[in-house]
């Protein structure tokens, strides 16, 4: 059986273009792609934390070290700059695997520059 995990994410991007006439869905510093494990062409889904628009898309590589979080083609229409979202991607795993997962996350500041990651989300107290 497998089972359908997180495989990696940037949580709290802000959203820095939004360029409806662009090859592309969702371009993001190439930088912030290898930190959370994402490679370009992945589907994605974006979770936008501004509006509650919740879309799949895929990846462009965008310049290393830039901070670029740009939504492109129809993706433009669901965000707007400045908006914070999340960027999610899911992999499938057998049991075996199961046993040494661990989601690569990273969390952004407003600049898109990294508060911290990790591999674990504390327990929501009650």
């Amino acid at each position: 059986m497998l089972s359908t995990m997180l495989k990696g994410k940037l949580h709290m991007a802000s959203v820095t273009h939004a360029e409806l006439w662009y090859d592309g869905s969702c371009a993001i510093d190439a930088n912030l792609l290898e930190l959370a494990g994402l490679r370009e062409f992945e589907q994605i889904d974006i979770y936008n934390v501004n509006n509650g628009e919740r879309f799949t898309t895929y990846i462009i590589r965008g310049e290393p070290g830039s901070g670029i979080i740009s939504m492109n083609g129809a993706a433009a229409r669901k965000c707007q700059v400045g908006d914070r979202v999340i960027i999610a991607t899911y992999a499938q795993y057998s049991e075996e695997e199961l046993a040494k997962y661990k989601p690569r996350l990273v969390y952004l500041n407003a600049d898109n520059t990294v508060e911290r990651s990790d591999n674990t989300i504390p327990v929501q107290a009650a």
